[in-house]
């Protein structure tokens, strides 16, 4: 009798046990299987958030079956002290343990509100997106200009003002002044600290740049001082040979004048090589954005056509009257325009004029020169008729 009853016991305890590991393996499938999401969600933890109610915000969404599955499988992970704040891209049909990696793992929210300060030749502007589960892609929900002698500043700024998770990025157009940069970090109102010193002109990288709110204006550029460091100097590492520079300075120098000339990024190399062969040839540079500069050191832009005086007047900038370089860099360049000036096209080019589609047309001797001169006139008197 006592042995029937142990058998009978011990197969009840293996059936428990299957039937154990049967439940803990279906809940480990649940785990990891795909989820219920039919549409990417955008799920927001804001600071001091547990776990739990993580969970729960989850099942509540429809992105998990079981809040209590996705907390056991953290626990098990040991992953559930390791919750991060921040707004997070929740994938259609992403699994239990893909959610747990991702409000886990850290580093920038992946959706969510992002504001973008974008600092260019003529005007800057401070543009709010917000990103779109469903497509992966951020839209503009508002977009305003700091700088306005009257800002009208939109609620939709006001209220990701309040919003802990809202990520922040300063992007920075090729051909800006340093004068340009700083003054419109002034009117950065999610940034802090004073600048000192305005920095040499062409020091500063043009890129785009994540910043957090409150951070300081100085290190943001020293940020770009730094990058455009980094950049000239893998440049210069790997020029071509026979430049008529000797310095990674007066490289920056013409970088900043190819810069200027064009803003098609194919033309950069053959422009350069204008200005190089130029040099080589002891003719000297005759490019507008220099005399420009000389006039208003940068401190924004022109608005007008140079004046016979100021092509005639001699000033350190004005390469119609100097030979060589002018003295310094006259804007910021970017990384194209640096490589171009280090290592050109290899052409016989010594002019160049607009062409009417944006870019230029470019000529090894005067006479061909003047024909597209003439061209470009057409051009601009046919544009003049129209309007």
């Amino acid at each position: 009798m006592w042995k029937h009853l142990a058998s009978n016991g011990l197969t009840m305890l293996v059936v428990a046990l299957v039937a154990v590991a049967g439940v803990i393996g279906w809940g480990v499938n649940q785990y990891r299987e795909p989820g219920p999401l039919s549409q990417a969600i955008c799920l927001r933890v804001e600071p001091g958030t547990s776990f739990n109610a993580v969970s729960r915000d989850l099942e509540s969404q429809g992105a998990v079956g079981s809040a209590q599955i996705l907390r056991m499988g953290a626990d098990y992970t040991k992953k559930s002290g390791a919750l991060k704040a921040g707004s997070f891209l929740v994938p259609e049909e992403a699994s239990m343990e893909e959610i747990v990696d991702i409000v886990t793992r850290g580093g920038q929210s992946t959706c969510g509100t992002e504001v973008v300060y974008r600092i260019g030749v003529r005007s800057a502007e401070v543009e709010i997106r917000e990103l779109d589960p469903a497509t992966g892609r951020f839209v503009e929900e508002a977009a305003f200009d700091p700088m306005a002698e009257e800002v009208e500043v939109p609620e939709a700024y006001t209220q990701v003002r309040d919003q802990s998770d809202t990520r922040y990025r300063v992007a920075v157009a090729e051909g800006v002044t340093s004068w340009q940069i700083v003054e419109a970090l002034k009117a950065a109102d999610f940034m802090d600290g004073t600048v000192a010193e305005l920095p040499d002109e062409g020091r500063l990288a043009p890129d785009s740049y994540e910043v957090g709110a409150g951070a300081s204006r100085s290190n943001l550029l020293a940020r770009m001082e730094a990058r455009q460091d980094e950049r000239l100097a893998a440049a210069w590492d790997n020029r071509a040979d026979g430049l008529p520079y000797d310095t990674p300075e007066e490289a920056l120098i013409m970088a900043s004048i190819v810069e200027k000339e064009t803003g098609v990024a194919e033309e950069r190399p053959q422009v350069a090589s204008v200005f190089v062969n130029r040099l080589r040839q002891g003719m000297r540079l005759q490019t507008d954005p220099t005399v420009i500069y000389g006039i208003t050191n940068g401190e924004g832009v022109l608005g007008r056509g140079l004046r016979r005086s100021e092509l005639d007047a001699a000033t350190p900038y004005n390469t119609y009257v100097i030979d060589g370089l002018p003295p310094t860099p006259i804007a910021n360049p970017g990384l194209d325009a640096i490589e171009a000036a280090l290592d050109p096209a290899t052409t016989e080019y010594l002019y160049f004029v607009a062409d009417g589609t944006g870019g230029h047309a470019f000529a090894t001797n005067l006479s061909d020169h003047n024909s597209n001169v003439a061209r470009w006139r057409e051009i601009e008197a046919q544009r003049g008729a129209n309007q």
